[in-house]
């Protein structure tokens, strides 16, 4: 979800409090995170978002811009082989790659890890905005530096009827994105292929609760589909799933370098919340190799006949 975002810090966090959604009885502000919950984090094989190092997926479709004008939008996520420790637990780092009528308006990391029940977290992102190529800001949130809290990404078992969950807490930053199931059991059909038995989700932001994604999960392939439904959606945002590769080793490192040169930027720019993390690493060949094998791979049988 975008959202608008200020340096102020903590006059931000003050803010945000009183304007923020009240949530129900049910729901947590954040949620439960705990180092004794994960053992092998860097394997992620949830069945609705698998995460396994040298993928890439593209998703292509439109947005609105800032004047109500639609134009084209594109995203490219690709999952590196490097990992980052944050508060004792070691991420995956992905790399985030966010295009509007063909020109980069965002880059970001964003640090993944799988606990033991098969839940994903998201433990924070670094991310890069830019206006007509030019940096213009980075609002920075990790899991226990400051104000950053973790979320969950997906849950092992989603279910239909269950209370809305944090997908990670920043006041500092405006970053409140919570999900909740939609529907279950939908059909859908984009360029990748066909899907049924699809997961839907609702994400919104606790700023603007009256502006609601959809994202479409098909199972061993992850989010297929990107929409909308709610009138006062100032994005718009429509995407459809294009495709998913598997990275070469050339190209695997191509993503790395890139994500490094991200991060050393980050050291740079963020120096009251990235500067406190530890460097990213690269896996051992052995390992890589490792969690490729063991990743999930796109379902043939959930695709049609394209």
């Amino acid at each position: 979800m975008k959202c608008m975002r200020f340096d102020y810090g903590f006059f931000t966090a003050i803010v945000s409090l009183l304007f923020v959604a009240p949530l129900s009885a049910a729901e947590r502000q954040y949620e439960d995170f705990a180092s004794a919950k994960f053992d092998r984090p860097t394997v992620i094989d949830n069945e609705w978002l698998p995460l396994k190092p040298g993928t890439r997926w593209t998703w292509e479709g439109t947005t609105v811009d800032d004047e109500g004008a639609e134009e084209p939008h594109t995203i490219i996520f690709t999952v590196t082989d490097l990992t980052k420790e944050i508060d004792g637990i070691r991420t995956l780092v992905c790399c985030d790659r966010d295009f509007a009528d063909g020109e980069l308006e965002e880059t970001e990391l964003v640090f993944f890890a799988q606990d033991k029940a098969g839940n994903v977290w998201h433990l924070g992102q670094y991310p890069e905005e830019y206006d007509e190529k030019e940096f213009v800001a980075a609002p920075t949130w990790i899991h226990g530096i400051n104000d950053g809290k973790a979320g969950i990404m997906m849950k092992a078992k989603p279910k239909l009827g269950s209370p809305s969950y944090s997908q990670g807490l920043s006041l500092s930053t405006n970053w409140t994105d919570r999900a909740v199931v939609f529907q279950v059991g939908q059909k859908t059909t984009v360029p990748f292929g066909t899907f049924e038995d699809v997961l839907v989700m609702q994400e919104w932001d606790q700023e603007e609760p009256e502006s609601r994604q959809l994202k479409y999960y098909a199972r061993g392939v992850g989010n297929v589909r990107v929409g909308w439904r709610a009138e006062k959606d100032t994005d718009q945002e429509i995407l459809e799933l294009i495709k998913v590769e598997t990275l070469s080793p050339a190209e695997l490192a191509k993503a790395c370098e890139e994500a490094l040169k991200l991060e050393r930027h980050a050291y740079e720019i963020s120096k009251d919340v990235y500067a406190k993390t530890a460097p990213a690493e690269r896996l051992p060949q052995p390992v890589l190799l490792k969690l490729q094998k063991e990743g999930l791979q796109p379902r043939k049988d959930s695709q049609g006949g394209n």
